[in-house]
């Protein structure tokens, strides 16, 4: 929800379109009837749960699209019967892994379009690459796309977790500190077998501390003493909130659906 551009929404207009959400591998099963529901009531009707490494219900998409565009009457101009579908969506939701995924189901090829673990791999609307013979179709790949404005500094943490947003402009430390906070909300307690907490913790830098120690993530440090320099290795606690964060979107920490 935090995700769904609003500026888009109004240009898709009366144009027929599909909602996909992509990673449900990474999202809480138990609320996928919630979030399908409050679509509905925004009057998205027409929805697909996928996942593209394993291309979960990717298969469904090609089928659905055709219908929506065949049973709409503005586009039975065209004699030769080839879709142009366009992929829009805010950055790193996986536009181009879905692009890959139905070339693999469809035409059994390899990649089209380069994808990547963080925003701003897609940098210009890319050439139109073919994604089934029957029926034709293309897609046309885009870069993501943010509002110009957030809703609230709450969604913005939210995007910044799911990649949407690059980590140094929000800073990994608070980042982490948000992530806990929302971990312990939803009583998602993985992150203490993972990195062995004996207890839940609200302090970030505590729990760090112990995925520091789990990782071996340290860092020599010079300290100056009245004999002169001193190395010692101290935790690296950036380089916690680092893989912490990266834990996280990986689906190591639970399935957690954030909205």
């Amino acid at each position: 929800m935090s995700g769904r551009n609003p500026v888009l929404q109004e240009v898709l207009g009366i144009r027929p379109h599909l909602l996909v959400l992509n990673k449900m591998d990474l999202a809480d099963p138990h609320q996928q009837s919630r979030v399908l529901e409050q679509l509905r009531q925004q009057g998205c009707s027409h929805v697909v749960f996928t996942e593209c490494q394993r291309d979960t219900n990717v298969e469904k998409i090609v089928p659905l699209f055709a219908k929506l565009v065949s049973s709409s009457p503005r586009y039975h101009r065209a004699e030769n019967a080839e879709y142009n579908i366009m992929v829009i969506g805010v950055p790193n939701v996986g536009k181009s892994s879905l692009i890959n995924s139905l070339r693999r189901l469809h035409l059994k090829k390899g990649k089209a379009t380069a994808v990547g673990g963080e925003p701003g791999v897609t940098k210009a609307v890319l050439t139109r690459i073919q994604v089934c013979e029957t029926p034709l179709v293309y897609l046309l790949d885009t870069p993501g796309v943010l509002p110009p404005k957030l809703v609230s500094v709450e969604t913005g943490m939210k995007l910044a977790l799911c990649g949407a947003i690059r980590d140094h402009l929000v800073g990994e430390d608070i980042m982490a500190d948000y992530l806990l906070y929302v971990l312990n909300r939803q009583q998602q307690f993985g992150y203490m077998e993972r990195y062995g907490l004996p207890e839940a913790s609200d302090n970030i830098r505590h729990v760090l501390k112990y995925v520091a120690l789990t990782l071996g993530k340290t860092q020599k440090v010079k300290v100056l003493t009245g004999t002169g320099n001193v190395n010692m290795m101290m935790l690296n606690y950036s380089a916690a909130a680092y893989e912490f964060l990266r834990a996280f979107r990986a689906g190591h920490l639970g399935r957690v659906t954030l909205d």
